[in-house]
Order: structure tokens, then sequence, then C-alpha cells
């Protein structure tokens, strides 16, 4: 099958996290992305083991050439230009201001490439009092109201994955195929913007909904409570997670599981809203039972009544889980100077294939040359 974006060129000007996740998106559809980088240290998020190939940086470059421009150097610039004129997309998540001080700005864009559609993400979009602040993940995910939504305000921990950074990186990714696919039909270029504080806010647009129809405030355990959400410690420490919804057969088939019919007689939990209104009351119910048996037991109790439920795995239990290793979502690939890697293969299937995502993230100015050569830099 022939990648859906095999004839795109994607010029990368990213850094961390938001615009490499949306660089490698497009790559993994089949688009060649040449990512820039400055001379000597690149990627700040090489940096993050101490070396220029940290595992950060691996994890959200897959499938990229790498060069290396100075771009306060007029050289630099040149070829930055050499490369803009060629290509389908500029992407890059640097503040607002510094692509334009660069001497990029959107007029120069549109003179030297009419077709170009330019991905530009910031942390709090254009204009607006907060517009020149620095953004990152953690600043996100509080600004957005996120925080609020998971974070125990009695026992405020910023922990878990980053999710501002990702959701913007994939809003990125979702903006330029829209533009592009636009391109098809009217032969023009467009400017994609993106920014880390809508785009979280779109992400969770539940909370809104409630406060905005019924004048509710989301608390850091509403959702959970509304989709009867659960997390439970076992005998042998492990944790176990259960979403009963609002399907009654599930309830039903979870107090089978489980031996506590006399649940059933109890009022407070009577109705899918009541177990709601009395949310944490059942928790700490149901907690005194799963602390009684073995993870797996209550694993094979639960999937005997089929009821929805999962391990809390960790990273190594993860790449162990046999419905993982089925899928082969990990796979193996060798950079020719840092060896075998672990890889995950993109999450979509086109045509029941994944598509060749075979090459490792480039070291620092792995593709410099032949880069300059075929584009003609200086």
């Amino acid at each position: 099958m022939k990648e859906a974006l095999n004839d795109i060129l994607v010029i990368e000007l990213g850094t961390v996290l938001t615009a490499p996740l949306a660089g490698m998106m497009l790559a993994d559809l089949g688009a060649r992305v040449i990512k820039v980088e400055h001379p000597n240290s690149g990627d700040p998020f090489r940096r993050h083991a101490g070396e220029l190939y940290s595992p950060h940086f691996v994890a959200y470059n897959r499938n990229k050439e790498s060069i290396q421009l100075d771009l306060q150097s007029e050289s630099g610039k040149a070829d930055l230009a050499k490369l803009i004129s060629q290509a389908d997309v500029l992407l890059d998540n640097y503040r607002y201001g510094v692509l334009q001080r660069l001497g990029f700005d959107d007029e120069c864009l549109k003179e030297l490439n009419p077709r170009l559609v330019q991905c530009s993400i910031t942390g709090f979009g254009v204009g607006g009092p907060y517009q020149d602040r620095p953004c990152y993940d953690a600043v996100a995910v509080a600004l957005s109201g996120i925080s609020s939504q998971i974070i125990d305000p009695e026992n405020p921990v910023v922990s878990g994955p980053s999710l501002s950074d990702n959701i913007t990186g994939m809003y990125g990714a979702y903006g330029i195929l829209g533009a592009l696919y636009n391109r098809t039909r009217t032969g023009e270029g467009a400017k994609v913007e993106i920014n880390m504080l809508e785009a979280s806010i779109a992400f969770s647009p539940e909370g809104f909904s409630q406060y905005t129809r019924h004048g509710t405030i989301p608390q850091h355990f509403s959702r959970v409570a509304i989709s009867q959400s659960y997390a439970f410690r076992c005998a042998d420490n492990r944790l176990i997670a259960v979403h009963l919804s609002s399907v009654e057969k599930f309830w039903q088939g979870f107090i089978q599981a489980i031996e506590r019919s006399d649940l059933l007689e109890d009022e407070r939990f009577a109705t899918p809203p009541l177990r709601t209104k009395h949310y944490q009351e059942l928790a700490s119910l149901l907690g005194e039972t799963f602390i009684t048996k073995l993870c797996e037991e209550w694993c094979e109790r639960l999937a005997a009544h089929d009821v929805p439920f999962a391990p809390m795995n960790n990273v190594p239990e993860v790449m162990a889980d046999p419905q993982v290793r089925h899928l082969e979502t990990f796979y193996e690939v060798e950079h020719p100077e840092r060896g075998v890697l672990t890889a995950i293969h993109r999450p979509v299937r086109i045509n029941g294939q994944r598509g060749p995502t075979d090459k490792a993230a480039p070291t620092l100015g792995e593709h410099s040359d032949t880069i300059r050569r075929e584009f003609g830099l200086f």
C-alpha cells in the first residue's frame, strides 16, 4: 500500500514535544520529515539523559531526518528558505514572534511558497495577556481546567504523562492534514495555528458543558463518579481498575463477581444516579472487599462475568501483556550508530496495514550532508 503522505515534505522546527509529536505522526503516515536543529546542541529533548540521544528524544522523533542549521546566521536562514520553498509543510513550536524575528513572517513565507501549509504551535495563542509567557505541560494542564478535574486538592501532586503537550501535537497533525486536503481542492496553502491552552480545553469539553448547562463545577472525582470508575488495591498490593458505566448488566455482573449481593439491597446504590451520588461511600465499601483477594483472582472473576476491568499495568507489564503482544505494538529497529532500539508502531491501520515505520530517531545532523546535496544548500 502506498503511504498516505509519501509525497509530502515537512520541515520541522520543533523542540521537546508538541511539534515533534505532530511531525512524527505525519512521518508515520509516510511524509518525509526533515528536522532542523541547532548545531552542537540540537533539540533540547536530546539531552534529558545527559547525552544527545535520550529516550525522551527517541520517543518523539522516529522516521525523521536531521539537519543542523544555525538560524542566527545569514547562511542558515538562506538554507532554511531553500528548504521552505520546496516543502509542503512548515511546522514550528517557537514562542510567538521568534519565526518573525528570524525573517520568516507570513508575507515572506507566502512569497517563498504560496502552496505552503504553515503550522505554528504556541502556548497561549496570538495576542492577549499571556502571549509572551513561557508555557509547558503542567502550565497548560492547570490553566485549561484539566488539573482541577484530576488532582485531589487535599493531596495536590502533579503526575503522569504529558497531557497538554501530546494533545496539542495531535491537534497540530489534525490541522495540517485538513489544510493539505483543502490544498488539493484550491491549490492554496494555509496557516494553521494551535495553542496548548485551547487544545487542552477542547480535549476535555464535558466539564464545560456541565457547568454552562447546569452550573455544576466538576471536581477531581466528578467524572469517575458519573462513569462509575474505580481503582482498588488487592491482597498482593497490585491495583485493579473497574469501569461500570451506566449499563445495568455491568453492575449486576460486578455484584456477582465480588459476591456482594448485600449491596443490591442497599438503597444508596439502587440506581446509577444514586451510585453516583454516593460514589465515595460505595468505593470505600468495595475497597474493603478487593483487599481480600489477589489481583489475578479478581481478574478471573470479573472476566467471567463480563465486567469491564484491567489490572493497572506498569510499563514492563504493558509490554508483556498478551493482548499487546498479539497486536505487535512494539517492534525493534536498528540504528547504525545507536544499536537496536524498541519503538512503538503507529496505532492506526489503513487497509489492515500500519506502514513501514522502520527508521530510528536520527542522531544530531545525521542527514545534513545528504540533504545539503539534494537541496543545493550552502
